[in-house]
């Protein structure tokens, strides 16, 4: 995969993670403005489970971040494609559907 590519993914990659982190981040304030307000009653246990359950969602975007992030060191320092297990050539539409693949496919299925 040509440089320009691998950057145009990561970039959306990016750009719509951010959005999704920046959502999920400003729904989780307003379900946590609700519920603090005065009104009808309602089952106190809901927004814990809902709040757990939006922690998890948003350590699992800012871990894509991260991701991100390690691919595009590897952009600059030439090594993007590249498996960093091996070494092994990453195919590119393995890279087309996650620009952020460290590993092959084979790689990847190996490991528990």
């Amino acid at each position: 995969m040509d440089d320009e590519r691998a950057r145009q993914l990561l970039d959306r990659e990016r750009q719509q993670t951010r959005q999704q982190l920046n959502q999920l981040l400003g729904e989780g304030e307003s379900d946590r403005t609700a519920a603090n307000e005065p009104g009808d009653m309602f089952d106190s246990a809901e927004p814990l489970t809902k709040q757990e359950a939006d922690d998890a969602v948003v350590a699992e975007l800012r871990s894509h971040l991260d991701a991100i992030d390690r691919a595009q060191k590897r952009l600059e320092l030439g090594t993007y494609g590249l498996s960093v297990l091996s070494g092994e050539a990453i195919p590119d539409d393995r890279l087309e559907s996650d620009p952020t693949a460290e590993l092959t496919v084979q790689e990847a299925a190996a490991r528990p």
